[in-house]
């Protein structure tokens, strides 16, 4: 089993969103590093920190998982979609997928800040400097202080 973080900004897909969906495909990723994630890493039952990013506070509001396999993001397709490739066809798709699930929402949200604080967490990809990506994995270890921290 693999631990990832995955970010989602929360006025467009939150924690409660999921919660209220149940599953859903993590579409629209359009960065080469993260897709190749999902693509080629990610597999079935593999946990998930939900972050919401570009928000006040940011942090990891609860845990998902890996439910399906990547499969192709239709939205690549759709060119009323904002995320429309015109280079991306049915028999070469460029983008790909997995589906989570809901797991869990923390009892409450673990911040940027308190992640920053936590020295065990120091390593943790998320809070390297200039660190963007919207998929990232993350070690055992951060996963299980991250949950404890998140009140599971």
């Amino acid at each position: 089993m693999k631990y990832w973080l995955m970010k989602s900004e929360p006025d467009v897909f939150s924690i409660d969103q999921l919660k209220k969906d149940k599953t859903t495909p993590w579409e629209g990723v359009r960065n080469y590093q993260a897709r190749n994630f999902m693509q080629k890493d990610m597999q079935v039952g593999d946990l998930v920190l939900f972050y919401h990013s570009n928000a006040t506070p940011p942090g990891v509001a609860g845990l998902a998982k890996v439910s399906k396999l990547a499969t192709p993001d239709k939205l690549q397709f759709d060119k009323k979609s904002e995320y429309f490739d015109p280079k991306a066809t049915k028999e070469k798709p460029i983008w790909y997928c997995v589906d989570v699930e809901f797991v869990e929402k923390f009892k409450e949200l673990v911040s940027l800040q308190d992640l920053r604080d936590n020295e065990k967490l120091s390593d943790m990809l998320v809070l390297a400097k200039g660190s963007r990506l919207s998929i990232q994995p993350v070690d055992k270890k951060h996963f299980d202080i991250v949950k404890k921290m998140g009140g599971l």
